[in-house]
């Protein structure tokens, strides 16, 4: 069944405006439709190929997930740093590893999740010196500051070397309490003892 109908439409490919013979023409000739098939394959084509690309990279995270024994680069890649950085947790000691090789250096799983789940005793360190400290000012008989002379002090009015004067703090056992910048120690005995 033939139409009779003349539509002025506007090709979907080229742009061009054409006169059509339905209302649901799309392009203004043979040539313009299979060129626009083509590229709606390509389009899909590259569309299937990124798809594919993101679950390549992804994979390997995943594998690295469920591996127990991680290389320096698979811990670099898993926490997201280079592998100089490995190395330096690694030296440093937060980070368990065994050279198995000479130049094959092996994470265990399980280590480099404690490196995350380890609590932090930054602060605990800080209170453990308080108290240590504290200890020290009860072994000097709790003398105050203005009891005590500094390190320098000493030096300046017994007339004594640096090295002569640790000695004799560690021999005699005198108590040093280490108050920000300065040492101290206390007077009654420094005088008992150099005079």
């Amino acid at each position: 069944m033939s139409s009779n109908i003349q539509v002025q439409r506007i090709c979907q490919y080229c742009g061009t405006e054409f006169t059509a013979r339905t209302t649901v023409t799309k392009y203004c000739s043979d040539l313009c439709s299979k060129r626009a098939y083509k590229a709606r394959k390509r389009a899909e084509k590259v569309q299937k190929s990124n798809t594919e690309a993101k679950q390549i990279k992804t994979k390997p995270i995943e594998q690295l997930k469920a591996k127990e024994f991680l290389t320096v680069t698979d811990v670099s890649k898993l926490i997201g740093c280079s592998r100089q950085n490995v190395y330096k947790l690694i030296n440093t000691g937060k980070l368990k590893a065994t050279n198995i090789l000479e130049k094959k250096t092996i994470v265990r799983r399980c280590d480099l999740n404690k490196l995350f789940a380890e609590p932090d005793y930054s602060n605990f360190m800080g209170i453990e010196k308080q108290i240590k400290e504290m200890y020290n000012w009860k072994q000097a008989g709790a003398f105050d500051i203005t009891d005590c002379y500094t390190i320098n002090e000493v030096l300046e009015k017994y007339s004594i070397s640096e090295t002569a004067l640790h000695n004799l703090i560690k021999r005699e056992s005198i108590p040093k309490i280490k108050k920000g910048w300065y040492a101290y120690v206390p007077k009654q005995i420094i005088d008992e003892l150099l005079t």
